[in-house]
């Protein structure tokens, strides 16, 4: 099994519903001590699309809003981050499914490498 790079400089991170991580944990546990980590890839693609949905929102829409762009701005980014969302949605469940046990651990581990305690 691969071990997950450990970030050297700077990072950024964002939050995300606690649900949502509970979810994450059961998901990324179930996966590590599986005898057969594949039976797990459709769980940890739509989690992986989940946060990547949340992270879209959490570093691009929100900041937006806060900053107080216009009406006008907010649709065109949303409409934007929704057409990346429907294009990234499909590519990551697809790549997730060609993937092997040992790959699956691996991309768990990345996971709970970025994750703040």
């Amino acid at each position: 099994m691969a071990t997950p790079r450990k970030p050297n400089g700077p990072s950024l991170r964002f939050r995300y519903p606690e649900a949502l991580h509970r979810k994450l944990l059961k998901v990324l546990a179930a996966l590590e001590a599986a005898e057969d980590p594949t039976e797990h890839r459709e769980a940890l693609a739509e989690l992986v699309v989940a946060l990547t949905d949340r992270g879209l929102a959490a570093y691009f829409l929100e900041p937006l809003e806060a900053a107080g762009a216009g009406f006008l701005t907010r649709q065109s980014a949303n409409l934007g981050v929704a057409g990346a969302e429907r294009v990234m949605g499909p590519l990551i469940r697809s790549i997730l499914a060609r993937m092997d046990g040992p790959q699956l651990r691996s991309v768990a581990g990345s996971i709970r490498g970025f994750m703040v305690p």
